[in-house]
Order: C-alpha cells, then sequence, then structure tokens
C-alpha cells in the first residue's frame, strides 16, 4: 500500500499498481509524483488528484536507479545506482536514455540540483563525481574523499550558500562541492554502521537535518559549516530513510523499519509558502 501524511497530520493509506522496485521519489511540474524505478520494469507515478497509474521505461535492470532529481527544464532524472545508461521523464511524459562518462556497480544513491542548473549525482561506491549541466552534458570530477568498498554517501542537499553536501552513510569525513565546483571534507560527529542512510532536509533555520538511519542521535549542519548533534525521540535499527519539509516547518522523517513516525518542529508556529516547501531545492533523496 501507499502511505501518506496531509497537511493536518492525519496518516492514511491508497492502492499501488506495483507494491516493489523503486526507492525514492520526484515531484514534477505537473504535480505527479514519479516513482524511482530501482527494479521494477514499470514507471509508477501518482498525479494531483491521486490517481496511481504505470508507464514504460527505455531501460530496465535489476537495481537500476536509486533517487531522482527534477532538473531546470522540468525533466524527473532517475539517478544511476548500476544502470550503465542514465534515464529521465520529459514533463509532457516522454521516457528516454542517455549516455554516462563513468558507470560502476553502486555507483551513485541520489542526486542535487545546483544553482547554475548541474545535477550532482551523491557517490555511494564511485570514485569520481559526475553530473549533468542544464544543457544536458554528463561530465566526471575528482573527488577529496573516496572508498569503492563503501558506500560512503547517500543522498545530498543544497545549503544556503549554494553548496552541495553529500550526506555520510558509511563516510568517516563529510564531503561538500561549492558553487564554483571546488570539492572539500569537513569532520562529522556521526560516522559509521550506515549511521545517516536516510539522506537529510534543509530546515526553515537554515540548517541542513541528516535524517538517521542506525545513528542513536540526530546530525545537523548549520549555516556556518559547524556539525553538531541532537536528541532524537526515537531510535532504532534501519530507522528511517528519507525526509519531507512541510508547510508549517516541520521535517517529517520517512520510515523505513520504524513503527512510528517521527518529526522535527523547528519554527513551530511560522508557516512556509507551499512553493517553497515543494521547491525541487529543498526536499531530496
Amino acid at each position: 500500500m501507499g502511505q501518506k501524511i496531509s497537511l493536518d497530520g492525519i496518516a492514511s493509506t491508497y492502492s499501488l499498481m506495483l507494491t516493489s522496485g523503486s526507492i525514492g521519489g520526484v515531484l514534477d511540474p505537473n504535480g505527479n509524483i514519479h516513482y524511482v524505478p530501482y527494479g521494477g520494469s514499470k514507471g509508477q507515478k501518482i498525479d494531483k488528484n491521486g490517481v496511481v497509474s504505470t508507464y514504460s521505461l527505455v531501460y530496465t535492470t535489476t537495481a537500476a536507479y536509486r533517487g531522482g532529481v527534477l532538473a531546470s527544464n522540468g525533466d524527473v532524472h532517475f539517478i544511476p545506482y548500476s544502470a550503465i545508461v542514465g534515464q529521465k521523464v520529459s514533463a509532457s511524459g516522454v521516457v528516454s536514455t542517455y549516455s554516462l562518462v563513468y558507470t560502476t556497480t553502486i555507483a551513485y544513491g541520489g542526486g542535487v540540483l545546483a544553482p547554475n542548473g548541474d545535477i550532482h549525482f551523491v557517490p555511494m561506491q564511485a570514485t569520481v563525481g559526475q553530473k549533468i549541466s542544464s544543457a544536458g552534458a554528463v561530465s566526471t570530477y575528482s573527488l577529496v574523499y573516496t572508498d569503492s568498498t563503501k558506500n560512503k554517501y547517500m543522498g545530498g542537499v543544497l545549503a544556503t550558500n549554494g553548496d552541495i553536501h553529500f550526506i555520510n552513510a558509511q563516510a568517516i569525513v563529510g564531503q561538500k562541492v561549492s558553487i564554483g565546483g571546488v570539492v572539500s571534507t569537513y569532520s562529522i560527529p556521526v560516522t559509521g554502521s550506515s549511521a545517516m542512510y536516510g539522506s537529510g532536509v534543509l530546515g526553515p533555520d537554515g540548517c541542513i537535518y541528516c535524517i538517521t538511519y542506525n545513528a542513536p542521535v540526530g546530525q545537523r549542519i548549520l549555516p556556518t559549516g559547524v556539525v553538531n548533534t541532537f536528541s532524537f525521540a526515537y531510535t532504532t535499527t534501519n530507522a528511517f530513510y528519507g525526509g519531507v519539509l512541510t508547510p508549517n516547518g516541520d521535517i517529517h522523517m520517512v520510515p523505513m523499519s520504524s513503527q512510528y513516525g517521527q518529526k522535527l518542529s523547528i519554527l513551530p508556529g511560522r508557516p512556509f509558502p507551499q512553493s517553497v516547501c515543494l521547491s525541487p531545492f529543498w526536499n531530496k533523496l
């Protein structure tokens, strides 16, 4: 079943057409939510009226894509996990593929849209960075921290200063790409055991909140670049995977193995415009 949370905080379920083979989802300009095909033979989407439908993909294989990004031209790009080609869905619903420069098994997990229109793939076991320009050109660049034996990062977030932060999964350091394309690393307090495997969300206070997977505490990156920790109400193994900012300023964590939902109330009583909360820059997997 699908599950959703209303603006009033009411949780409900609905029927799906495909019940496996997807990791992550992307909201397109038409109000459709596209499931990202991980191992499914078809694409699946939910329209703005809640109607669930499927569509044909050009390229299908096991463990193909993990996470996706809405490009500045309205295309939805699926991020290659073990796929050997890129795949996207246009704003009009046309599915197509394109060549990648670098491919490997367990390559990338999630992506981030940069202010200049580039889409950066987040390196899991990839040893180089890879991006797609606003014109559709694919290129690679060097990383500072590489380890092909670990799922280094999973998902990323665009900070208020234009830096793209890769969120640590098994990485022992943080890593970011500046708006000018400079890659650098920094110290993080929580490392190992797929600590923050569930990516992160930019909060209304300008902090990036990492979504905990196996970590016993929360981790956040302040606008100043300082990284610190904070207490959670609920923790468990493989707890949450991804998060969403809502118009009331809360960040909802998406349950993986958790039997509870958990949210962070960042600025209670200070609502955000829905257009901001639905921005492709703000909510990431």
